[in-house]
């Protein structure tokens, strides 16, 4: 008999919004995996749903659903292809970012975005390098971003660029459906292989300059400014620290999956010399072990969401420390969730490292996890350590 537990109290929910998909997005995981890309048909049907909308305020035709809602959605969407999972993380966060950096100013084109249920990305990391030149009422832009998580399949990117001042960044969208765009797939990892984390390649491409806006460094502090202004109380979250949020509820959603289905299985298999898995007492202690870390993580992320929430329901401005309360709290999900999966990893053996199973997949997509920038353990816990000794944080993101 599977053990029930109470639901009263329960941080989290099953997904509301993908629920009619989830059955989908796990059927083509495997495929996914393999063949290193999403289902083009998934990918449509994704665009029809109102995911794509949750990050978007009501003044931008968005549902403005609450942070822990989102978190669902996606550690849902993790449970069953870690990889889909990952490129709509990236829509949502990074799209919470540009109604943020644009502002009031360009809401029309936001508007626009949210209400044609149009994907977005930010490919902005390491080698990124995109140069600027002013032509009358354009702006060209010229040269390659990397890591564009979800690239082949948006409509939209975010770029940040210099024009004659290298430490005055710019900012603005560029349609990847211009002439003028490549997207090159060069994502060729051991995990999330369908992720499409892919370069773009602008080729002297036009936007319009009145859609050119400043990309300043600790923009996060500007946010915070109750004379800065923004489309909605939510841009004043910072979208990094969103990310690291969802990232630690996602991972509660793999690490979840990969014990339920562990713990499942492993009832009537034998060990080496005819012994039951089920009566080996180091099965028990790894198990016990990993269903304590999977619950610490998830009471751990979703606390923070839910202080997210009530803070911009309240319209309170957050502070440096509310940031690394987030981008901390994702960051240890994540962790407990990582010693989680070894322990899972142990209990099966060698059979968990053959290629092809369940598991195995899980695995290696996780493995991407704790190594994302925005929630990397060496970056969030010195910049915390700083922040307590009362010295400033450096970071710029």
């Amino acid at each position: 008999m599977p053990v029930v537990y109470s639901q009263e109290g329960r941080c989290w929910s099953e997904a509301q919004y993908l629920a009619p998909l989830l059955s989908e997005i796990a059927a083509q995981a495997a495929t996914a995996d393999r063949t290193r890309s999403i289902d083009p048909a998934l990918i449509a049907r994704i665009k029809q749903n109102d995911i794509m909308r949750l990050a978007g305020s009501p003044e931008l035709c968005g549902l403005n659903e609450r942070v822990v809602v989102i978190g669902n959605e996606l550690r849902a969407a993790a449970a069953r292809c870690t990889s889909t999972a990952w490129c709509l993380w990236n829509h949502l966060c990074t799209f919470h970012h540009f109604a943020g950096v644009l502002g009031p100013d360009h809401r029309n084109l936001l508007r626009d975005i949210v209400s044609q249920h149009a994907w977005v990305c930010f490919p902005a990391g390491a080698s990124t390098n995109v140069k600027a030149a002013v032509r009358r009422d354009d702006t060209l832009l010229s040269g390659v971003a990397a890591f564009g998580s979800g690239a082949r399949y948006a409509e939209w990117a975010g770029v940040v660029f210099n024009e004659d001042d290298p430490t005055a960044p710019r900012f603005s969208l560029v349609d990847l459906r211009d002439p003028c765009v490549r997207i090159d797939p060069t994502w060729e990892a051991m995990s999330l292989r369908a992720s499409a984390t892919d370069h773009i390649h602008y080729h002297g491409v036009a936007v319009p300059t009145a859609r050119v806006v400043p990309w300043t460094p600790m923009y996060r502090a500007i946010f915070r400014a109750p004379e800065y202004p923004v489309i909605h109380p939510r841009y004043r979250e910072d979208w990094v620290a969103l990310s690291v949020l969802w990232l630690g509820a996602m991972a509660t959603g793999v690490a979840e999956i990969s014990f339920e289905e562990t713990a499942g299985g492993i009832r009537e298999r034998i060990a080496i010399f005819g012994t039951k898995m089920l009566e080996r007492p180091t099965i028990h202690v790894n198990l016990g072990r990993a269903r304590a870390l999977i619950n610490a993580a998830t009471d751990t992320v979703y606390a923070a969401m839910a202080e997210t929430d009530a803070r911009i329901e309240a319209r309170v401005a957050p502070t440096e420390g509310d940031y690394f309360r987030q981008t901390g709290a994702g960051m240890q999900a994540v962790l407990l969730c990582e010693e989680a999966m070894g322990l899972i990893q142990r209990v099966l053996g060698g059979n968990s490292l053959r290629e092809g199973t369940d598991f195995e997949r899980r695995f290696r997509d996780f493995c991407a996890m704790p190594l994302h920038i925005n929630g990397h353990v060496d970056r969030i816990t010195e910049q915390w350590g700083r922040i307590s000794l009362g010295l400033d944080a450096q970071n710029p993101i």
